[in-house]
């Protein structure tokens, strides 16, 4: 991966980090509301899919899956929401969120939803996702 690389630091204050897959930084959301990971291609200067090789984009997605894969496996889900938008935080990235029928923010975008709630033991939760991606 590029020396370069450096996350947003917007993202860096939302989130903390769970570890890396072989192209992805995986990073938790800081909202005990929502089992909400953000995945980061670990290189410099992307900011659209497009901005990725073929095979990139293909382990894009790929970890993209093991993403959701895992928040099955650790948070009771209805639905996943995955979403690159980046309208805010300009840096490529992607969100992977397990929805829950009425959950805060249910069946709005959770994007701006309402005020984020600090988890009980977060490390905790960071432990049980890098069990699930095994990290």
């Amino acid at each position: 991966m590029s020396a370069a690389f450096e996350l947003d630091a917007r993202l860096a204050g939302d989130t903390l980090v769970v570890g890396d897959l072989p192209l992805c930084r995986v990073l938790l959301m800081r909202d005990s509301r929502f089992a909400w990971l953000v995945l980061v291609p670990r290189q410099a200067g992307l900011v659209e899919v497009a901005d990725l090789g073929e095979a990139e984009r293909a382990a894009l997605w790929r970890e993209v899956d093991q993403a959701g894969a895992a928040l099955h496996a650790v948070a009771a889900c209805d639905k996943l929401n995955i979403g690159a938008l980046g309208n805010i935080v300009r840096q490529l990235h992607v969100h992977v969120v397990a929805r829950v029928e009425g959950d805060a923010a249910w069946p709005g975008p959770v994007w701006g939803s309402g005020k984020a709630e600090p988890y009980a033991d977060i490390e905790a939760m960071v432990g049980r996702i890098r069990n699930a991606l095994a990290l």
